[in-house]
This record gives structure tokens, sequence and C-alpha cells, in this order.
């Protein structure tokens, strides 16, 4: 069955949150991805849309990791991170693009199940692989704050590239996805999952992952959604990631899991947008 790289996506979409006033609270995507360091020491990376923790008053923000028990059930189980230090960004952002990336101390299954950096697409992977305008694309994400179940695992959606050309990254930046985008999708993936295209043909080569970017903004004109969804491509996240090895970001490098939640609760959907 072709579900591989789906799943193991899902495995490694989270959602990021913070609490604000009046018992709301701030919502955003993000996902996980392998990075060893230039001395080859494992490190785990935590991507999203830059905005998601721009418009994040406080300190720390949690993360929405899932546990499986011995008898195979899933609870929610929530760990903050530090994204400031004494009001500066412990992350780091792209340098024109919405994209944030940070290192994290993540739990071993989540450290295990962070996506290797090959799978982000590189600038001349649609041409590559012919994709273009009607092709269909895969994200995850957490609209409005919920999520697929009470352990909180991101919803997947579908929707069809809705622009052309996609490349090159450094003309065309992003691109456009044909599905509505909400409050809370931002920093979510945005895939090709080949393994089901490929699943049912003879002699088909062995499907390769592939992250097209991440969903950053919704398409508004006035009030009106017009259901089509911003993707920054994967190049920006890549350049994104490398950055946390410069001087500037050695400072802040290693951020250390803060204090678990008082109480681990399932995303609700009273959430306030930053999702656009």
């Amino acid at each position: 069955m072709a579900l591989a790289m789906s799943v193991d996506l899902i495995d490694a979409t989270v959602q990021i949150e913070q609490p604000i006033a009046d018992g709301r609270r701030t919502v955003g995507t993000g996902f996980l991805i392998a990075d060893p360091t230039a001395d080859g020491k494992p490190r785990t990376v935590l991507v999203t849309a830059d905005h998601v923790f721009e418009k994040m008053p406080g300190d720390q923000a949690t993360i929405g990791y899932r546990v499986q028990a011995a008898d195979g059930t899933w609870r929610y189980a929530p760990q903050k991170i530090i994204i400031r230090d004494h009001g500066k960004p412990t992350w780091t952002r792209h340098q024109s693009r919405d994209v944030a990336a940070i290192t994290i101390t993540a739990p071993p299954a989540f450290a295990k199940a962070a996506i290797p950096m090959a799978w982000l697409a590189g600038d001349d992977a649609f041409s590559q692989r012919g994709l273009g305008p009607g092709d269909v694309m895969m994200a995850l994400g957490f609209p409005q704050g919920l999520s697929a179940n009470s352990a909180g695992f991101p919803i997947l959606r579908t929707g069809h590239v809705a622009s052309y050309p996609l490349a090159p990254s450094s003309a065309f930046p992003t691109f456009l996805l044909d599905f509505r985008v909400f409050p809370g999708n931002s920093g979510g993936p945005v895939y090709v999952d080949e393994d089901a295209a490929k699943s049912d043909v003879a002699g088909a080569p062995a499907p390769t992952p592939f992250i097209a970017g991440m969903l950053t903004q919704e398409v508004e004109v006035g009030d009106e959604n017009l259901g089509i969804g911003i993707v920054t491509q994967a190049k920006f996240i890549r350049e994104t990631v490398a950055e946390l090895d410069t001087p500037a970001a050695a400072q802040v490098q290693t951020i250390k899991t803060a204090a678990p939640s008082a109480a681990e609760r399932p995303p609700a959907s009273d959430t306030v947008s930053v999702g656009r």
C-alpha cells in the first residue's frame, strides 16, 4: 500500500502554538528536518513560516508532539521550546522569504521521524519530474488550529498547482496551489507523493520523496478568501537551514527544551490566526 511518504511526513509535522489573551492561542504548523552538523553530530531542525514565530509575543512556544503507548494508542504530549532569549529571537530567518528554522531537542521518536534534507526539492526538480500546472500536491497542517484527532495529528489535504512557470526559483520564489488555506496552515509541508503515482505501474522506478515547499500565505482580495495558497519553494528552506551553521546563528544553535506543559490538551478550534 502506497502510504510511506505521507505517513513519514505526518509523523514529522507538528502544531506550533502559544497562548494569548482571553484564553485564545495563536497557531501554526512546522515540520522536522534531520540536518547533521558539519562534524557529523545529529541535529533536529524545526522549520516553519517566519511569521508564525514573529507573531508569537512570548518567549516560549509549544510543539504538539504525540506519544504512542504500548497498546498502540496515541496521546497528545506537548513540550515548550524557547523562541526568544530576553526578547531576542532564537530562530534563524531567511533574508528575503517567509521561512524560519530553529534547532530543537526533540523526543527520541520525533528526532527519528525528522525527514532528511534530501527530500527537499532542488531548483531543477520540477523540470526533471515534469511537474506543472494542474498537477496534484498534498499539504499538511492545522487549519483553524484543528487536528485530525485528539492525538494532535495534522490534517492532510490536496490541491492542484495553479500557476506557471514554477522555475527557476530565483525568478519565481513562490507558486500557487488551488486549495483553501486557513489560519494555522502556515509552515506546513507541500509535497508530491510519488508512492501513490507509481505504486501500480509495472517496472516503474522506486519513488523518490519530493517536498516542493512550505505553505506560507493565502490569497485574499479584500475580505474574500480566494481558495488559493501561496507556497514558498523548498530551495529557501534549504537556505534557511544552512544559515544555522553561520557564526551569528551559532550563539543560539542548541535550543533547550523548556519545562513541560502544565496540561496535555488536544488542539481546539478557538485559535487566533498566524497562518496567513
